[in-house]
């Protein structure tokens, strides 16, 4: 009896045509080609939530519609397959009686349990086509019947490997699992299914009836009487999910040191840099290594693969992140295009549009924002977290969030003290069960992520960083911002790191437009000198627009043991399209009130950071501010101020403190404006003939109100610095009439010819005499004003400092 041509008539008696030859099972670990600026994670294989949008409830009605009508057309394709799958089962069971059978008796059981439940499953639909139900009652019988998928979940391993053996074996089995067929679609198009497709599809219905809840409960109405069934529904579907998840992670646990098993700790998506290369992947940390790996995207007639990437031990892992801002100009104007049309496709998407062919086309912009928010996901990422191993093998993964790498590293490194032996893994069954892991993950798209739109952040969001208090060690410390939303627009940036300092203060103001956002988180970093930046602490702040102003509201932010203190304001307005990054505006030979303007300060940076690191580390130096620094040093450094501050301030601490001192000197001399103005000089030169020196002062002081506010508080600021230098003089040598015929030259000057100046000529003597003497005599006063440095974050109408 010809076993293999019972099946081939069996099959063909049902209109299944059979193939005489057919390609091999497509290896897991075969490689695909991925273009070099693509997403590596095709959109197609993760099946997205819808990006959230206001719509009315008729729009609602008529989109649920489609749903519904796309449940129906899935679930009728599902039904085909299941057909499909049962076909040859007949001609399988009836050969295994035989000489020659193609399943043994064991084998056959497994099918016989999978048809068993299958037929189960098909049993229970045909019950509900017996009432006359709700939409939401129907999905509550539906999901009460999801217990029917455990054994089927259960079995689905065993039942693949039966598949495969069977098919490496047997040539026989091998032309009946490759030529299913199935009728699907209206035109009745024949579809080709493996087998191993095929026992995956009930699988994969699973997760998909979750997806379709969700979707459909999106498009319901609250008021709607199917919303509340749904809901539950949709709650049953996902406690049955986690329940598999749970059961999927027992179940590969693999007994370690210690009496541990192997547990899957956290997973998501990161960016694996190779060789220069940018990938997205979904890493897994188990207890006791880390697994990398990447997801081949489903196609007709074949089921969703995780494929190995690479794997660490975590005993003796070593971990070293940085931040590497410098991209290449051709980088930055791609992530300006992305961004770009990803703000036009979100406009689009949320203007109100009826009618199914507009609903169509609204599907295929949110498809392709998606796409495009992966790529801005893949090359945006400027953090860097190392892992070096023992065995010298290295791998770097990319974060745009310090926040999330942080978390990441903090996981991994609780993992890597406890020192637990590795278990050499079974790569395949260890990446097989990825896809059961994989089923509640999604990737961490901004768009999808941000929720509801009520409530939201949209418009210019402002946080002053003001000062911490509560280091342990005097430290050189900076404070990171990031905000969520939308990520069409720049969402993490930094203060300038502190001089070293127990309680450093920057008075910095940080500015974001956000579209979207609901979530900032601050993290507060210490610098170390030639080693890894450490986080001294970091905490997530919920955004309510409720709260927010456009007037300063001061906050105290408990971040570990370390207390920042900052101010937020909001100011709410509709957002242009994002425009090209901005390089920064130079800062000497500027007017110092535009560089104050644009830093948003009343004392420009430049001045205060050069002036921190003097009394740092300058102020028992012999001869400060008078022997010169290097020219080469000044100038690196002023370079580095007219384009990047942060740089900037990092090299200064690193500098010789006379290149620190002569760059001070030089941003003054190069102002275009004296700081005090040239019109004054006059009228401070005849004040100077005011014999006594009481008087003398309070006439000069009272001179010094009608300076303009940037160059009064300014010169307040330098003023009382060289006074506590000229408290060193002991060590220093400097007394206040050195400083004082050091900085006069630069700090006053006469007018110049053909200004309007009607007084008196001053020869270049008397010029230098005046600017010594008028710097001289305030520098003698020992009640000088205060100097304010910063904008005032509090206003009146706020109230007291607020903890959180």
């Amino acid at each position: 009896m010809d076993v293999y041509q019972e099946a081939v008539d069996y099959l063909e008696t049902h209109h299944v045509p059979v193939e005489a030859e057919a390609d091999a099972l497509e290896d897991v670990f075969h490689e695909e080609v991925v273009s070099c600026f693509l997403s590596p994670l095709n959109t197609e294989s993760v099946d997205f939530p819808d990006t959230p949008t206001l719509l009315s409830t008729e729009e609602l009605l008529e989109k649920r519609l489609v749903v519904l009508k796309g449940i129906l057309g899935s679930e009728e394709v599902y039904l085909r397959e299941l057909d499909a799958l049962l076909m040859p089962m007949k001609a399988l069971r009836a050969s295994a009686r035989t000489s020659q059978p193609v399943l043994s008796s064991q084998e056959d059981r497994l099918n016989a349990q999978s048809q068993t439940e299958l037929g189960t499953d098909e049993e229970a639909g045909l019950k509900c086509r017996n009432f006359d139900l709700e939409v939401g009652d129907l999905f509550l019988k539906l999901v009460n019947h999801l217990s029917l998928y455990g054994g089927f979940i259960e079995n689905y391993e065993k039942a693949v490997e039966v598949v495969r053996k069977c098919t490496q074996s047997d040539p026989r089995f091998r032309t009946l699992a490759e030529s299913l067929m199935s009728n699907n679609g209206v035109e009745k198009v024949r579809t080709k299914y493996t087998l191993e497709a095929l026992l995956y599809k009930p699988l994969d219905r699973v997760t998909k009836t979750t997806l379709a809840l969700r979707d459909l409960l999106k498009t319901t109405p609250v008021e709607h009487r199917d919303n509340a069934a749904l809901q539950e529904a949709l709650r049953l579907s996902r406690s049955f999910l986690s329940g598999v998840n749970e059961s999927s992670q027992s179940k590969c646990g693999v007994t370690l040191s210690h009496g541990m098993r192997r547990q899957l700790m956290r997973d998501g998506f990161v960016v694996d840099v190779n060789e220069g290369v940018r990938s997205l992947r979904h890493l897994f940390l188990y207890t006791d290594l880390l697994l990398c790996t990447r997801c081949k995207h489903a196609v007709k007639g074949k089921q969703e693969q995780y494929r190995f990437c690479w794997y660490l031990p975590l005993a003796g892992l070593r971990l070293r992140w940085t931040a590497d801002k410098k991209r290449s100009s051709d980088i930055n104007i791609r992530l300006h295009d992305l961004r770009t049309k990803m703000f036009i496709l979100q406009q689009q998407l949320q203007q109100h549009t009826r009618g199914p062919r507009l609903m169509a086309m609204n599907a295929r912009s949110r498809k392709k924002l998606e796409h495009l928010e992966l790529m801005l996901y893949t090359y945006a990422p400027v953090y860097q977290l190392e892992l070096h191993s023992p065995s010298g093998k290295s791998h770097t993964l990319c974060f745009s969030s310090l926040y999330e790498l942080e978390e990441w590293r903090e996981a991994i490194h609780k993992l890597t003290t406890n020192n637990i032996e590795t278990v050499p893994p079974d790569l395949l069954t260890l990446t097989s069960s990825c896809v059961k892991l994989r089923m509640t993950q999604q990737p961490p798209l901004h768009s999808i992520s941000a929720g509801e739109n009520r409530g939201l952040l949209c418009g210019t969001f402002s946080v002053a960083i003001h000062s911490a208090l509560g280091l342990q060690q005097p430290a050189s410390v900076y404070v990171c911002v990031e905000v969520d939303g939308y990520d069409f627009f720049d969402d993490e940036t930094q203060s300038h790191p502190s001089v070293n300092s127990l309680n450093p203060h920057w008075d910095q103001e940080l500015t974001f437009h956000v579209d979207g956002a609901h979530n900032m988180k601050v993290l507060c970093v210490s610098q170390n000198e030639g080693q890894n930046d450490t986080v001294l602490g970091k905490t997530t702040v919920k955004l309510e627009s409720k709260q927010l102003t456009n007037r300063w509201r001061r906050q105290t932010l408990q971040l570990g043991q370390v207390e920042v203190i900052l101010s937020l304001k909001y100011i709410h307005h509709y957002l242009q399209p994002p425009s090209p990054a901005a390089q920064q505006p130079p800062v000497f030979c500027v007017p110092i009130e535009r560089v104050a303007l644009q830093e948003r300060v009343v004392v420009p940076h430049v001045v205060r950071c050069c002036v921190e690191e003097v009394e740092g580390r300058g102020m028992d130096e012999v001869g400060i501010y008078r022997i010169p620094g290097t020219a080469t040093d000044i100038n690196m450094l002023r370079a580095a101020f007219n384009s990047n501050l942060r740089e900037a301030v990092t090299r200064l601490r690193g500098a010789e403190v006379n290149a620190v001192c002569g760059l001070l000197k030089l941003y003054f001399r190069e102002l275009p404006e004296p700081l005090i103005p040239s019109e004054m000089f006059q009228t401070l030169a005849k004040a100077l003939d005011i014999q006594d020196l009481n008087a003398r002062l309070v006439s000069m002081l009272s001179l010094l109100k009608s300076c303009p506010e940037v160059k009064r508080h300014t010169f307040l600021f330098l003023l009382r610095h060289l006074q506590r230098v000229a408290q060193r003089e002991e060590l220093n040598k400097m007394s206040l009439l050195n400083l004082a015929t050091v900085f006069g030259p630069s700090l006053l000057r006469p007018p110049a010819a053909g200004q309007g100046h009607h007084g008196p000529k001053v020869d270049i003597s008397q010029e230098v005499v005046i600017q010594v003497q008028v710097v001289f005599s305030y520098l003698q006063c020992e009640n000088l004003p205060g100097a304010q440095t910063s904008l005032p974050f509090l206003s009146e109408a706020d109230e007291g400092p607020t903890y959180m």
